[in-house]
């Protein structure tokens, strides 16, 4: 069982060869003229911030953990492991559970601080067995 599908019950995807966050732009406004101001709608104007980026774009309150979860699925160093989990707080990976080295945790958080709007990665909660 896959991470994605292990924390969150997703499948994982066919093609993870190349897992990357997808990218997201905002609408872009049309310049306004100066005499007559236009109100924008407020959804055309906010963006979503990295931390919160789904696995398909859109807005996840988990999606830096998911995009973590499908970045270690798609290494096949680490993706049979089960005894560790991934949350996030804000924009740091949070990692807990047990792994047999510490190779596997440096690993881990290597992948982990390689996906977008990582900013950390916390391991005080990863034991060494």
């Amino acid at each position: 069982m896959g991470w994605l599908q292990r924390l969150f019950g997703l499948e994982k995807l066919e093609n993870q060869e190349n897992v990357q966050a997808p990218a997201y732009q905002a609408p872009v406004a049309a310049p306004q003229a100066e005499a007559q101001p236009v109100a924008q709608p407020a959804a055309a104007t906010q963006t979503i911030a990295p931390e919160r980026m789904g696995l398909n774009g859109e807005y996840d309150q988990s999606g830096l953990a998911k995009r973590v979860a499908q970045a270690f699925d798609a290494n096949p160093d680490v993706a049979d492991i089960e005894t560790v989990y991934v949350a996030q707080l804000g924009t740091t990976v949070v990692l807990k559970g047990t792994v047999p080295s510490q190779e596997i945790v440096n690993k881990l958080v290597t992948i982990a601080k390689g996906v977008k709007g990582a900013t950390g990665v916390e391991t005080d909660q990863v034991t060494v067995a």
